[in-house]
């Protein structure tokens, strides 16, 4: 019996913490991009295109450019 109250206290205090609060669309505010972030994401991708083109150069079938 005493374990069940210990749950339903458990429950109580973990649905009052996670829940949102009335009135507040969300608990952080939204960061503006900065140059490095920019930059970040742009290298980010432009690794990602290399590594694709790498792997399609060393398959040797890959034919989507024609010289």
């Amino acid at each position: 019996m005493m374990m069940v109250v210990l749950l339903k206290r458990l429950m109580k205090t973990l649905m009052m913490r996670f829940s949102r609060p009335n009135g507040s669309s969300s608990s952080y505010h939204k960061i503006d991009k900065t140059e490095s972030m920019r930059l970040e994401m742009k290298h980010r991708k432009a690794e990602k295109l290399i590594a694709k083109t790498l792997e399609n150069a060393d398959r040797g079938t890959y034919k989507g450019f024609v010289f």
